[in-house]
């Protein structure tokens, strides 16, 4: 058995994408599978802030990618947003600060219908809880997942519009997050009675460490409902990409 830490990338069917926007922008992205099998349901995930550094390799992200496929079942989708680049490449056009960025997620959300790929949630970090409250309500998704959510470009009548809308809503509110912290975080969603805040104990908003990015996928995994968590924490060697 083989230890999962920090780089361990599991086996899946990794595709390099492109998205096309409807205001005429490519973004670039990947898509991973499982390997052998049809997913279960789907993670679009929507990244931290790309002026400060947020991409569609942030750690968090990029881990859920090499392990969820493998471990729950999921197709998990991510890319670039306008205007942010990562090694897979640059996607084009300019942040849009959270408004423009409706086009991005329009288009991922298209390319999630036309692949007939199952039962979508989105899973947004910093910025993109941004993206999700805003405008992950224009779009057929199972509900949303929010990492480290700021609510500082979120409305309170675009958080309001959650509370008599169909899709869940789950946060994951570090106990030391620089932006909003617990209490504050179950004030705010207090507009929303049926979402759900989880304070973590001990996180911080990038959620450093490996205890921690564990403790996310789980609560990840346990709202989607894919796998039992919480996930295993060694595995076969030939359940490696490598093997």
């Amino acid at each position: 058995m083989k230890e999962i830490t920090s780089g361990t990338v599991l086996r899946a069917r990794r595709e390099n994408i492109e998205l096309r926007t409807e205001d005429g922008l490519t973004l670039v992205g990947e898509l991973a599978l499982p390997d052998g099998r049809e997913p279960r349901a789907t993670l679009v995930t929507l990244h931290p802030l790309p002026t400060a550094g947020g991409y569609m390799d942030s750690h968090v992200i990029r881990k859920a990618a090499w392990r969820l496929p493998e471990l729950a079942d999921l197709a998990v989708l991510r890319f670039n947003f306008r205007g942010t680049s990562s090694p897979r490449g640059a996607s084009e056009g300019d942040f849009g600060d959270g408004e423009t960025e409706r086009h991005d997620l329009e288009a991922a959300m298209r390319f999630v219908r036309d692949r007939g790929l199952p039962d979508p949630w989105l899973l947004g970090w910093s910025f993109g809880t941004e993206v999700a409250l805003k405008h992950g309500l224009e779009q057929p998704i199972r509900g949303a997942i929010l990492l480290s959510p700021p609510l500082r470009r979120t409305s309170d009548a675009e958080l309001a519009a959650w509370a008599d809308a169909g899709p869940e809503l789950l946060a994951l509110v570090p106990e030391h997050d620089d932006f909003l912290q617990p209490e504050e975080a179950r004030r705010r969603f207090a507009a929303v009675p049926c979402a759900r805040v989880i304070a973590v104990a001990g996180a911080k908003h990038l959620w450093v460490g490996e205890k921690y990015v564990r403790r996310v996928l789980d609560e990840i995994v346990a709202e989607v409902g894919t796998a039992a968590t919480p996930l295993p924490t060694e595995v076969a060697a030939d359940r490696l990409a490598d093997s």
